[in-house]
């Protein structure tokens, strides 16, 4: 466990399920005294509505959230140079992290979080597999960070 960042990046492919959601659950769990903020590689989905569900589940607000991609981010001047840390959770937005940052002294690490997308054959197994992904996430930023300063 370390000492919260000052900011903190998470992506994921599309901004749509897991950087979304993440970054709720970052939020609801340390508060606001880290700046945090997501992204996609690209923006062409909009937020999910089985994520809207599970995280609701734990009084995590999603139904708001906008997609947007690292291209998106530049253009409305959110410079990824002026974060602490980059979260990728996906291999691709890993690779498109890197790449953006490999001039700064950046950190970027990788959380290899399951994608539940696709999965399940009813809604209530899919609902399952969102929550799957959400516990994940929960249990990374836990695991990384210690004990909520939030309920």
């Amino acid at each position: 466990m370390t000492e919260l960042p000052q900011s903190v990046l998470f992506c994921c492919d599309h901004n749509a399920v897991r950087s979304p959601m993440a970054e709720g659950i970052m939020k609801k769990l340390y508060g606001t005294g880290t700046y945090v903020q997501s992204a996609g590689v690209k923006n062409d989905l909009e937020i999910d509505g089985f994520c809207i569900a599970v995280c609701h589940e734990i009084d995590v607000e999603l139904s708001r959230h906008r997609s947007r991609s690292f291209d998106e981010m530049e253009e409305w001047g959110d410079d990824i140079s002026s974060y602490d840390l980059v979260i990728a959770l996906s291999p691709a937005s890993q690779r498109r992290a890197l790449e953006l940052t490999r001039f700064f002294h950046l950190d970027v690490e990788y959380w290899p979080i399951m994608d539940p997308t696709g999965l399940g054959d009813s809604r209530e197994a899919k609902l399952e597999s969102y929550r799957q992904t959400r516990d994940q996430i929960r249990e990374r930023l836990i695991a990384r960070w210690g004990t909520p300063t939030e309920t």
